[in-house]
This record gives structure tokens, C-alpha cells and sequence, in this order.
């Protein structure tokens, strides 16, 4: 099956489309046992098979089927000093849904969406500042954030929902759990870290690439394509790249940061960048982990074993250490865009872990 992905990335997002060969992942409640990992966690280790035949759900796998998020109604709503775009579709118990860095809600793949729709009601929205929700006036912190994310639900009447973050969204979603425990009833952390002293951070030569990239686009300066391969490369993982060497054809004509990001302010972009430099780069914080493990909510950690640059994969086995009763799922041949690289079956190890934990 082929399929445009598009990949994302931690703090500023480079959208790059690349054609790529999906190869299949499969996992189901069999598969996820009760084995103990650091003596409190389900564990399963998942790998994707380049030879296997799709055998995702075949209503999910097709195209005139796929939830197209583009397609359903936005919808806003006031809240403190900002109006929040949002929308809401599907059945069941409801799914907030916190993005990745500086991106909106329409980023989410159909695949994902048309999963996890089957059997949640899924809220995606705009958070502040991004897309079709305005910035306002209030600091730029992971508290208010998530502040922000508990106003919606008060005015959509939502007392408690299931919760995913990804990437910076991970953080966001932990802040919320944090903040507002009443308001969590499961937590799944998807290319995570639970920050402060802990942390793990990315290799210092990826650190300065990134830094690189940002410094020419805002001075105007073109981005070579083999600064761009490298991003994608840090992205998708070596497995990926290994089984798809096309997904690092770069299209000639993507040179900037703004080409890349129509409509994001430099000024929301670089909010968002401190936030994820104060959770990764603080070492007089004592992290989330400590936090997270005294509320007892359910918690999910996925991340892919090739995400080393982007969010080192290690802060994920550190969140399952403390968190008790967490459960983890590696999966091969994924890196930090595994939400993009493996979308159903994200949905379908979600939907998964939320039927057993309720």
C-alpha cells in the first residue's frame, strides 16, 4: 500500500511528502501480555514486516472509507481569552487528542482517525496560537496550555476523557494529567519524556543541525536538501530508510522553514521551541515521572527503538520505570514519526489498551 506521509517534527515540523511502501505491524490483545518490564509494566515488542500483506482492518485501509479531518465542520469555542478551534467526531467515550509541535489539528492521519473513531469520541483542536485558534494575551506556558485543553472540555460539558499526546503534545497532555487529574481517565504518551533531570536529551550534533536549519530560515538563508535528507532520516529511524531509501527523496523545491509552515508567526513557533527547551533542558526540575506516578491513571508509552535524534527513546523506557502499571510498546523499524509511519496500527494498539483498562 502506498501512501503520502507526512512527516513530522519536534519543535519546529518540517512537512515533507514522501512516498512510501507501508509495510504491515500487527498487533492485537494476544500479543500484548502481562509480562513485567522494570517489575511493573505490560510490555510488548513489536515488528513490522515489510513482506507481510496489509491485514489492517479493511475499512481503515481504504481510501473512500478514511475519516478525512478536512472534511468535518469546525467548530470554536471561548475560553479565558482565546477562542479554540476544534472538532469532534466518532462514538464513544471521548479522546483528546494534543498535537505535535506548531502543528494543527488537520495533521492527524486519516488512518489514525478513522481507528480510533470506531470506538471513541475523538476531540482534535487548535492549541494557542496554531491554526484557527487565537493567541491571546496569557504567558506561553505548559501550564496554561493545558489550562487552555481543561476550558474546552468544561465548555463542551466533557467531565473525563481518555488523553494522547505526541512529541511536544506528550508534554501537554502530562501537564493536564498533572493539573487536572479528575479530569484524566487514561494516559498514552507517544515519542515522550518526562523531562527535568531525567531526560535524556538528542545527540549535540543533531541539536546543532536543528539550530542550523532554524538560524538560515529565519535569515532567509536556502535549506540544503541534504539538511532536510537528515531530518527525515533522524525522523523515520535507519529500519525505515533500510526498507524505504525513497523516503528521503526530497522535493527540489522545499528550501525554507516558512514553505514548510504557511501561517505560522515565527512568534508562536519560537513559544513552542522554549517549551520544549524548558521540559528537555532543566535540570533543577524534578520531571513529571515522580508526578504522574502517584495519580494511578492508566498509562500508555509507545515509541519507536530508532528514535535516537529526535526524542531519544530511552525517556520512554524512564517514564515506564516510575509510572506503575504503565504499559510499553516498542516498535521496530519506527522512529519519532511512528504516528506517521504506522497510523492504524497506533489506533489499533490504543483502542487495544483502552478496552482493558477501563
Amino acid at each position: 500500500m502506498k501512501s503520502n506521509i507526512k512527516m513530522r517534527r519536534d519543535h519546529y515540523f518540517f512537512i515533507v511528502a514522501v512516498v512510501a511502501i507501508v509495510s504491515t505491524l500487527v498487533v492485537s490483545s494476544s500479543t500484548i501480555s502481562n509480562n513485567n518490564y522494570f517489575g511493573v509494566t505490560s510490555f510488548v515488542y513489536a515488528q513490522a514486516n515489510a513482506d507481510q500483506p496489509n491485514t489492517t482492518n479493511n475499512t481503515a485501509s481504504t481510501t473512500t472509507n478514511l475519516v478525512n479531518i478536512m472534511d468535518i465542520p469546525l467548530k470554536k469555542v471561548h475560553v479565558g481569552d482565546i477562542d479554540i478551534a476544534y472538532k469532534m467526531f466518532g462514538k464513544g467515550d471521548p479522546l483528546i487528542l494534543f498535537n505535535g509541535a506548531s502543528d494543527s489539528m488537520d495533521a492527524w492521519d486519516p488512518g489514525f482517525l478513522t481507528v480510533v473513531s470506531s470506538n471513541q469520541t475523538v476531540i482534535a483542536f487548535d492549541q494557542r496560537g496554531i491554526g484557527n485558534t487565537t493567541a491571546g494575551s496569557q504567558p506561553y506556558t505548559h501550564e496554561q496550555l493545558a489550562n487552555d485543553t481543561a476550558g474546552l472540555m468544561d465548555a463542551l460539558q466533557i467531565q473525563k476523557a481518555n488523553v494522547l499526546g505526541y512529541s511536544l503534545g506528550s508534554y501537554l497532555a502530562q501537564q493536564l494529567t498533572i493539573g487536572h487529574p479528575d479530569k484524566v481517565s487514561s494516559l498514552t504518551l507517544v515519542g515522550s519524556s518526562c523531562g527535568g533531570k531525567d531526560h535524556t536529551p538528542k545527540p549535540a550534533e543533531f541539536i546543532e543541525l536543528q539550530s542550523n536549519i532554524v538560524n538560515k530560515s529565519l535569515n532567509k538563508v536556502p535549506i540544503s536538501s541534504d539538511e532536510l535528507k537528515e531530518l527525515i532520516s533522524a525522523s523515520v529511524g535507519a529500519g525505515w530508510v533500510k526498507l524505504h531509501p525513497e523516503s528521503l527523496d526530497v522535493p527540489d523545491n522545499i528550501t525554507s522553514l516558512e514553505q514548510l509552515k504557511p501561517g505560522l508567526t515565527h512568534e508562536i513557533a519560537d513559544s513552542q521551541n522554549k517549551l520544549g527547551k524548558y521540559w528537555e533542558d532543566n535540570p533543577e526540575w524534578s520531571g513529571m515521572c515522580d508526578g504522574l506516578a502517584t495519580l494511578d491513571k492508566p498509562t500508555l508509552v509507545m515509541t519507536g527503538i530508532d528514535d535516537i535524534k529526535y526524542q531519544p527513546y530511552v525517556n520512554s523506557l524512564k517514564i515506564v520505570e516510575k509510572v506503575p502499571g504503565s504499559w510499553l510498546v516498542q516498535v521496530k523499524n519506527a522512529g519519532h514519526a511512528i504516528m506517521d509511519q504506522y497510523p492504524e496500527e497506533v489506533g489499533k494498539i490504543l483502542l487495544t489498551f483502552l478496552s482493558t483498562t477501563k
